[in-house]
């Protein structure tokens, strides 16, 4: 008997623990009948609306994705807006949605330990450690198992992600030797103060806007601090899903867990 969408939270609430979330996140069981039986589920970064049609259409029961549909407050759901489009249609098609969002960055399996992970460091360790487990916690930071230039990461850091317009935008001398590196998937540039990161060669992020990062140059030019490199958001968070994939596979051995290949990064071409 297939499980129920009951059970699937559970495992879900096993692997990625709500408890470990940021307060202001609102991962979790979005919408969907936990009564459902689910055979099939599909995973995506972001709900939108081709995520969301391409759920329904792979007869999926469940779109789990990683970033929270209802993060901030909505008035309405009416289906001539994105959020309600994307919810009415899964609910239409049979489709339930969970969202594991910061609680599957701070894991020993999450977002940041897997682009870790990609780039072959070694000893990783969290930049900011969970107060209960220090193998848990926000960001990663470790050595290269060979040094390379800063030039270098980031053609690695291209062969690593999926494609997108933005690329790898670096801050740095292009020949500067790197070996220590920092990182966190999604948006870090709240973790640029942290003293790991500035002891690290390199710190490597999404969503540097201009002040901070600015202020980062600024301040490893005078006193010493890391290299930057800025990728995509969706891009670094992407290289996740197969490894939530295979953790989902293991506990529910009669469920089919498919990974979206849908590009749901907002930019569409860049001109330079």
């Amino acid at each position: 008997m297939p499980p129920t969408l009951a059970d699937v939270t559970d495992v879900v609430e096993t692997l990625w623990p709500i408890g470990s979330a940021e307060g202001w996140d609102a991962p979790g069981l979005l919408a969907g009948d936990p009564a459902t039986e689910v055979t099939r589920i599909l995973l995506a970064v972001d709900a939108v609306v081709d995520t969301a049609d391409e759920a329904v259409e792979s007869g999926a029961q469940l779109l789990l994705v990683h970033h929270p549909l209802f993060l901030r407050g909505v008035t309405t759901v009416a289906e001539d807006t994105y959020k309600g489009a994307v919810v009415s249609r899964l609910i239409r098609g049979g489709c339930a949605l969970i969202a594991a969002h910061t609680n599957a960055d701070v894991v020993d399996r999450g977002t940041s330990a897997v682009l870790a992970g990609r780039l072959g460091l070694v000893e990783a360790r969290p930049i900011v450690p969970s107060a209960s487990d220090a193998d848990l916690g926000l960001g990663r930071v470790g050595r290269l198992a060979q040094p390379m230039t800063l030039g270098a990461l980031a053609r690695a850091l291209v062969d690593v992600l999926p494609a997108t317009a933005q690329g790898v935008r670096a801050a740095g001398d292009f020949d500067r030797t790197i070996e220590t590196v920092a990182l966190c998937a999604g948006a870090g540039d709240s973790l640029l103060s942290d003293p790991q990161v500035r002891a690290a060669d390199v710190y490597i992020t999404s969503d540097l806007r201009h002040h901070p990062a600015s202020e980062a140059r600024e301040s490893s030019r005078l006193r010493g601090g890391p290299a930057l490199l800025d990728v995509s958001h969706w891009a670094s968070e992407w290289l996740w899903l197969d490894t939530a994939a295979a953790q989902l596979r293991a506990a529910l051995p009669t469920v089919e867990v498919l990974v979206s290949e849908l590009r749901t990064d907002p930019w569409d071409f860049a001109i330079v």
